[in-house]
C-alpha cells in the first residue's frame, strides 16, 4: 500500500471484498487496484485476463498471494505477454538499511540469523516468537499450501525430509542417499524438493559448469529462505543468509532490471570450492565470486583457481567477524560481512 497514495484495496478472504470482486466493483479512479489473495478464487485468472483484455490496465492492477500464486500461475489458462512477475523475498541487510527502520546494521544482523527475515518475528525481534511462528508457518506450507498442489500421501516423511536439508545447509545433497535414509523412491525424493523449492521454504544452488548437462549430473546444495531455521552453529546459517541475499538480488535485477543472473557454487576435484558465484547472463556485466568466513580474514588460495574463468569479474570474501577491511595485491575484497551486505551492489 506504500507503493501508491492513490490505490483501491481488495483482499479475497475478506467476505465483502470477495462479494465486490465478483460484482467487478472497485474505484476505477484510483491509480493502482490490488488484489490480494486473488489465487484462492476459482479460475482467477481467466477472471483476471478477462478484465485486461476488456479494460487495459488503466488503472494499474497488483496481483499479490502467496507462495501457490507462484505454482499455479504454470498451469491453466496463460497471462502471457499481460503481466509482469516479482518474486517477494524476506527481509534482508539491504532492505532494511534501505528502509525507515530505526534498527542498527548490527541488530538487523543478529536477528536474521535469530528469528530470519519474514517480516512478523524480525520485527518483533523475540527468540520465543519466532519459534512460535514457526510452527505455524511450516504447518500452513505443509498441510495447507502443499496439500492443495499435489496429494502427498507420506506428509510424516516429507517433514524429514526438511528436518534432513536443515542439517545439510552449504553440503552438496545426495537425493540417493535421501532416498535410501526415507525408504522412498528416487523419483519421490526429487518431487518433494522441487515441491519445497515452488512453495519457497528451500532454494536450490547448483555447481556451475559450462557443460550444463554436466552441472545437472553434480550435487546440488539447498538453502532455507528462513536463515534462522538452519540447524547448525553462526557460520552455516551466515552462509544462509548470504545465499539468501544473492538469490534476493540476483531475482531483484532479473524481475525489476532485465538483467539476468544465476546464483551457483563453484567446485572443482578435491573438495576446493568457493561458495558461490553470482553470474551474469550479459558478458559484460561483473560475475561475483564470494567466499563466506566467520573469522578467517586471509584470503581463500582458492579464489585463483576460479578467477581466470571470468572475463569481468569481483572477488570478495566475507568475514563475521573482522577487525579491519582490507584489499589484496590480487584484488581480492576481504570485507565485514553485516557492512557489506548491507550496501553491496553488483
Amino acid at each position: 500500500r506504500t507503493l501508491s497514495q492513490s490505490y483501491d484495496y481488495l483482499n479475497y478472504d475478506s467476505i465483502e471484498d470477495r462479494e465486490m470482486l465478483g460484482q467487478r466493483k472497485w474505484d476505477r479512479r484510483k491509480d493502482l487496484i490490488i488484489f490480494d489473495e486473488l489465487h484462492k478464487m476459482p479460475r482467477w485468472k481467466s477472471w483476471l485476463k478477462g478484465i485486461y483484455d476488456t479494460e487495459g490496465i488503466q488503472p494499474q492492477i497488483l496481483v499479490t498471494g502467496s507462495a501457490r500464486l507462484n505454482a499455479l500461475r504454470k498451469v491453466g489458462d496463460s497471462l502471457a505477454g499481460r503481466f509482469f512477475y516479482f518474486r517477494l523475498h524476506p527481509f534482508d541487510l539491504k532492505e532494511v538499511a534501505a528502509s525507515n527502520m530505526k534498527i542498527t546494521t548490527q541488530e538487523a544482523f543478529s536477528r536474521l540469523i535469530t528469528v530470519g527475515g519474514y517480516p512478523e518475528p524480525f520485527l518483533e525481534g523475540e527468540t520465543s516468537f519466532y519459534k512460535r511462528w514457526r510452527q505455524t508457518h511450516l504447518d500452513v506450507i505443509l498441510r495447507q499450501d502443499l496439500l492443495s498442489l499435489e496429494t502427498v500421501r507420506d506428509l510424516a516423511s516429507l517433514e524429514v525430509l526438511v528436518q534432513i536439508l536443515r542439517s545439510k545447509v552449504g553440503s552438496p545433497i545426495s537425493i540417493n542417499s535421501i532416498a535410501t535414509d526415507l525408504q522412498k523412491d528416487h523419483k519421490t525424493v526429487q518431487r518433494w524438493l522441487a515441491l519445497l523449492e515452488e512453495l519457497f521454504v528451500v532454494f536450490k544452488v547448483s555447481p556451475y559448469s559450462r557443460d550444463i548437462a554436466r552441472s545437472v549430473k553434480k550435487e546440488s546444495k539447498y538453502y532455507f529462505f528462513d536463515s534462522a531455521f538452519v540447524a547448525g552453529d553462526v557460520s552455516i546459517k551466515l552462509e544462509n543468509l548470504v545465499a539468501c541475499a544473492l538469490l534476493k538480488e540476483a531475482h531483484f535485477q532479473t524481475d525489476v532490471n532485465g538483467r539476468p543472473y544465476q546464483l551457483y557454487f563453484l567446485k572443482v576435484k578435491g573438495g576446493r570450492e568457493i561458495d558461490f558465484l553470482l553470474k551474469p547472463e550479459e558478458e559484460e556485466d561483473t560475475a561475483l565470486l564470494l567466499e563466506v568466513k566467520r573469522a578467517e580474514s586471509e584470503a581463500s588460495p582458492h579464489f585463483k583457481l576460479f578467477s581466470s574463468s571470468f572475463k569481468r569479474r569481483h572477488q570478495v570474501q566475507l568475514v563475521a567477524d573482522l577487525k579491519r577491511e582490507f584489499t589484496t595485491a590480487s584484488g581480492i575484497q576481504i570485507a565485514k560481512a553485516a557492512e557489506w551486505l548491507s550496501d553491496f551492489k553488483i
